[in-house]
């Protein structure tokens, strides 16, 4: 992809700053389920709040790389982008767009949400409206789960967690966090729920990978096929058939891999923000 000259001042690094170190007491294993449950999802807190007490071992500073000072400014180069995208399309719609966050860490640190790990994942935190973002995740996306990473399958990574940020502000994300709270609808249901909140995301960064371009000309040639084939990799069905061997369908939290395809299309191909009603498509 295009580099533009844009850049956020809403990007905190966090990366060589010491104090980070493993989260204690959950293990390993509670890590990779919260990998596989939460990735390119919301709040992580949940899975690990159970996992009993936590400490963190402290590390010393230590400067950053030229690669990983690149990798800082990418970030804040695609967070812009999504700020402007983001501000111009709720503009057209009456409405004030509100930037996000983004913090990059290494290892472990604290988020609105509680404890974030690396393997978790990148993941969005309505509670201080956060993106939370280790850059090594994308090594599992691609080694264990058979994603191609490019720079343009970051941003969609990135552009579907900023998706649940324009949730949040438009009052989604507050909806279906009242559904789960009430008690009134079984596990199966709340997570067809779920993945229409996910897909929906996944319109949004499709819708967003099509207004950037739109104005700033950023997409070669190769950039939307890594975006899917990222979008595919997670999957719920081809998570589960890499990590239990079968696919459970009802067990499904974020959309089969041909689900997250055809709402990243459906964005990119409409630009258009009012097509983007996972709900009352995939819930009748």
């Amino acid at each position: 992809m295009k580099w533009t000259d844009d850049r956020s001042g809403n990007v905190e690094d966090r990366r060589g700053l010491g104090g980070g170190g493993a989260i204690v007491g959950g293990g390993l294993g509670t890590l990779i389920i919260a990998a596989i449950i939460f990735f390119l999802g919301g709040d992580p807190s949940s899975i690990l709040s159970s996992a009993g007490g936590s400490s963190s071992a402290q590390t010393e500073q230590r400067e950053l790389s030229a690669n990983e000072l690149q990798v800082r400014e990418f970030v804040r180069m695609i967070t812009a982008e999504n700020e402007q995208t983001w501000t111009k399309i709720f503009a057209e719609n009456g409405m004030k767009y509100q930037p996000a966050r983004v913090v990059l860490f290494e290892n472990a640190t604290q988020s609105g949400c509680g404890p974030a790990q690396s393997a978790m994942g990148p993941f969005y935190c309505p509670a201080d409206q956060t993106v939370y973002m280790d850059m090594s995740f994308f090594k599992e996306l691609q080694q264990r789960f058979g994603a191609q990473v490019t720079e343009f399958s970051i941003a969609y990574v990135m552009a579907h967690e900023m998706g649940h940020h324009v949730q949040t502000l438009l009052g989604t994300t507050q909806k279906v966090d009242a559904l789960r709270r009430s008690g009134r609808y079984s596990e199966t249901e709340l997570n067809r729920v779920s993945v229409a909140t996910e897909l929906q995301a996944d319109f949004y960064a499709g819708l967003w990978a099509r207004q950037t371009d739109n104005r700033e000309h950023i997409l070669e040639p190769g950039d939307i096929d890594a975006a899917i084939s990222a979008a595919q990799a997670v999957g719920d069905d081809n998570i589960q058939r890499k990590s239990q061997g079968y696919v459970d369908q009802e067990s499904f939290t974020h959309g089969s891999s041909a689900q997250r395809k055809e709402w990243f299309m459906k964005g990119y191909n409409t630009g258009d923000i009012r097509q983007g009603d996972t709900f009352n498509q995939l819930l009748r």
